[in-house]
């Protein structure tokens, strides 16, 4: 019963070197680390909120996706530099 209350946590990958390729192939990916991702289902004026978590549910970014398409990001760091 406690799996349907939890949010599932993605692999984020990221290329191990640039390429002008439109294809990638596994062994050109390398995982970075784990996210979350939660959706604000109720749209506020047409704007949907993206949450991207880790896996200890520290909010990394937060993107508004308005219904016209266009998009902002505000990324955190938590890093103490």
């Amino acid at each position: 019963m406690d799996e349907d209350f939890l949010e599932p946590i993605y692999d984020e990958i990221a290329p191990v070197s640039a390429s002008a390729s439109n294809v990638l192939k596994s062994s050109d990916l390398k995982i970075i680390g784990n996210s979350k991702i939660s959706i604000d289902e109720d749209s506020h004026d047409g704007v949907t909120i993206f949450l991207k978590k880790d896996a200890n549910d520290n909010i990394h970014e937060i993107k508004f996706i308005c219904s016209c398409g266009k998009t902002k990001s505000i990324i955190l760091d938590y890093s103490d530099q």
